[in-house]
């Protein structure tokens, strides 16, 4: 059996409300949806074993697997689970944007697919989905949980009580689950999917969810041998368990094992720039050459080091994070700590050594305060004078909605392994959010549309790194690092995966005694 905790809770296994990290790692035990991210975040088959995309670039058709059957429940005939088909994925699918559902993810499909004629079952095992407008990362959005694939009847057998009484075609079946003490899953015995030697998977026999709130308790519980794997690791004990430079300290060496990777969120800073806007006609930051400024007189490697123990990695390529499949540090070259340009810039703006410049307001929430505090004593050695004001994080979001902050703390966190999801953030067409900063500029659009409709990977990619690069040069934003995923896992616990989503990859997973 493989143990671990999640600090939150889960509150439903119903895939159309997996928003949150808890409850889109239970759910995918559970389900599966037509395509999936490998550990690199390529797009692979699962349900649909192949697809073709047509000319227009907006019809997609898919050829489903024919050996997949659900789990047994009391609502098919006979409590045995039936073959899922092409109809199941069309009901899926149109259950999520459906109002009556209120599922938190029908903006996956809102404005890409009419509800009425966009999901189509052409025959049992062929499903042909249609969007209104090319939209190529529609891949990247399939594969996300809330994409499951589910069953009818036990949808309307339980009705709202579906939540607790979930039902899929995943490597793990619901067993039982106690609400604020445990969820057990089982492994599933008719499961598809086989490795290279022709095993079944999964290999474990179970999965059991604990919901400790206490990190600190989890930490303990690890460490005793009682969780098999933690996400994470609470801020005061990263001191004890990490050296600065982000490695296990000798004496945990061979008590767990440390797992990092890239993990699809950029934190940063945002410039409100609606020129419309009157907190802007007099704002400092409405200068591109202060932004600049701000942005080379930051030491971000310094920070990495000693604000988060080597964890993260200093954002000097731009705003599209390290683990993407288009990240490329060569092609697009980022901000570095350069205190004379920094210089520079300022007194090309017309404020040598900072001398007139008005004090700029940065608006943080409590966690990152000690980040914003450190960008201020930084940028204070050049004469640019930052005030940071500490505020709850759903106030915040509500000024950076409204477009009343001017320089504000913020946060992306890939929904999909699409850098489009990073650059939808600065489409001037965009509303706040994503487009936060109001930034527009009729080269980047043109580049974003130009890159909805490109199927070549490569030509994408390199429209994405243009995009970047006009970013970088146009300063709308402060990256400062691109997060990593810290898994801490038990010596005796092999093959668990990781990617850039932080996904909880079990089915090749097992325990040695």
């Amino acid at each position: 059996m493989f143990r671990y905790n999640v600090t939150e809770g889960i509150a439903t296994m119903d895939p159309a409300f997996a928003k949150s990290q808890s409850v889109i790692w239970a759910v995918k035990q559970v389900y599966n949806t037509l395509v999936e991210p490998d550990n690199q975040l390529n797009i692979r088959p699962c349900l649909a074993k192949g697809w073709e995309v047509a000319a227009d670039h907006k019809t997609f058709v898919f050829h489903l697997r024919t050996d997949v059957y659900f789990h047994d429940n009391e609502s098919f005939i006979g409590g045995k689970g039936r073959k899922m088909n092409a109809h199941d994925v069309v009901y899926s699918l149109k259950r999520i944007m459906d109002p009556a559902t209120a599922s938190p993810g029908a903006w996956i499909f809102n404005g890409k697919v009419d509800i009425g004629k966009g999901f189509t079952a052409i025959n049992d095992s062929t499903f042909q989905l249609t969007l209104l407008q090319p939209f190529h990362p529609i891949l990247g959005i399939l594969s996300m949980q809330y994409c499951s694939i589910i069953p009818h009847e036990v949808v309307e057998k339980y009705g709202k009580d579906f939540r607790k009484h979930p039902c899929g075609t995943g490597p793990f079946q619901f067993h039982q689950w106690e609400e604020g003490q445990s969820l057990i899953l089982h492994k599933y015995p008719r499961y598809f999917e086989k490795d290279s030697a022709g095993n079944r998977l999964p290999y474990l026999d179970a999965v059991k969810v604990g919901f400790l709130d206490n990190k600190a308790t989890e930490f303990l519980l690890f460490r005793q041998g009682q969780l098999d794997f933690m996400n994470d690791i609470d801020a005061s004990f990263k001191d004890e368990v990490f050296t600065k430079r982000g490695l296990l300290k000798k004496e945990w060496v061979g008590k767990m094992v440390l797992e990092k990777g890239p993990y699809l969120n950029v934190e940063y800073f945002g410039f409100l720039l609606d020129s419309t806007k009157e907190v802007v006609k007099g704002s400092p930051t409405r200068l591109k050459k202060i932004r600049l400024a701000i942005n080379y007189g930051i030491d971000r490697v310094k920070m990495i080091t000693y604000l988060r123990n080597g964890i993260g990695i200093p954002a000097n390529a731009g705003f599209v994070p390290a683990g993407l499949p288009s990240f490329d540090t060569v092609k697009v070259k980022g901000y570095t700590y350069n205190p004379a340009l920094s210089a520079r810039l300022l007194k090309e703006a017309g404020y040598p050594e900072g001398k007139g410049l008005p004090v700029i307001k940065l608006l943080s929430i409590p966690i990152y305060e000690d980040f914003a505090n450190y960008v201020a004593n930084q940028l204070q050695q050049l004469g640019i004078r930052i005030q940071v004001e500490v505020m709850q994080k759903a106030l915040l979001m509500e000024q950076t909605a409204k477009s009343e902050a001017l320089c504000f703390r913020g946060s992306w966190m890939g929904d999909y392994a699409d850098a489009e999801n990073y650059l939808a953030v600065f489409y001037s067409k965009n509303p706040a959010p994503p487009n936060y900063t109001r930034y527009a500029n009729p080269a980047f659009d043109q580049l974003y549309e130009q890159s909805l409709q490109e199927n070549n990977d490569s030509i994408r990619y390199s429209l994405y790194q243009q995009m970047d690069r006009i970013i970088v040069a146009d300063a709308p934003v402060v990256p400062l690092f691109y997060d990593e995923v810290i898994h801490l896992i038990q010596p005796n616990v092999h093959g668990l995966g990781n990617n850039g989503l932080n996904s909880l990859e079990l089915r090749k997973v097992y325990i040695s005694r």
